[in-house]
């Protein structure tokens, strides 16, 4: 973005409060293009709807320039468990309920919603364990401390490529770039399930609308260098370009699926 802007770009983390830090930052900040945020899901829905008190709105507060990349979460088991994958991705839950325990990366994370959305669309009980990342709970998996886990695709790569943890199903509507193999929930009969985990770029609301479609237009070009290609791959990450109005939409329709959903498994802020 700096070559083609002919400026540079400073990265400044702002970490804390589930993202609230950053976001806020931004929120707050002249509307004049030169303050940006890279959003997530948890910035923009999950951390306001689990902390009513937050001072911003994760829609309203923003414009919304251009999502960037998706990262597939995947339901994965040891490959010595029990059973091969069926119809359906639903052997998870066919054990007594509640005697089951997954892996997140924590509460109201993508991999926590999927694992939600999959028990209410299967009808399902299992057990939550949150972990602090998805590395720690690859190590449970793998040791057989929990039966199954939801996490972000990178983590897992690596121990599906050896055999040792088995990909069930992604829980994205297409299938991930690099499990070619490994089909989607929705394909084994879940249709219309989807909850990624997702980045994008987003300015504080006024921003002109020339600026935002100028940044748009900056991010396209970048995103379609073969080696920015190559890098976000090499992390298990996939490029995922909405311009403005097709990204606000986009978030627009989670915000309200991950919201009843949060709501309707009354899940908690920690």
């Amino acid at each position: 973005m700096g070559d083609s802007l002919g400026q540079q770009v400073v990265i400044l983390n702002k970490p804390g409060a589930a993202t609230a830090i950053a976001a806020q930052h931004v929120a707050r900040a002249p509307a004049d293009g030169y303050t940006l945020l890279l959003s997530t899901a948890s910035a923009h829905i999950v951390t306001p709807a689990l902390t009513p008190k937050i001072n911003y709105d994760g829609i309203r507060d923003f414009a919304f320039v251009a999502m960037i990349a998706s990262v597939p979460n995947v339901l994965v088991v040891r490959s010595d468990a029990a059973g091969e994958r069926r119809r359906g991705a639903d052997r998870a839950g066919e054990a007594k309920p509640g005697t089951l325990n997954y892996g997140s990366v924590g509460n109201g994370s993508q991999p926590h919603l999927a694992a939600e959305m999959f028990q209410h669309m299967t009808g399902t009980k299992l057990n939550h364990i949150p972990y602090k990342g998805a590395a720690p709970a690859t190590t449970d998996l793998l040791s057989g401390q929990i039966d199954l886990a939801f996490l972000n695709a990178p983590v897992l790569l690596p121990h599906i490529a050896s055999g040792k943890l088995r990909a069930m199903a992604a829980t994205t509507m297409k299938r991930a770039e690099q499990l070619p193999d490994v089909p989607t929930l929705d394909e084994l009969g879940l249709k219309g399930f989807d909850v990624a985990t997702w980045y994008g770029i987003t300015a504080p609301a006024g921003t002109p609308r020339a600026i935002v479609e100028r940044l748009a237009s900056v991010l396209g070009k970048v995103l379609a260098s073969p080696e920015i290609k190559a890098k976000f791959a090499a992390q298990g990450t996939e490029v995922f370009l909405l311009p403005p109005k097709e990204f606000a939409t986009y978030v627009q329709e989670d915000a309200k699926r991950l919201t009843d959903l949060i709501k309707s498994a009354n899940i908690q802020g920690e």
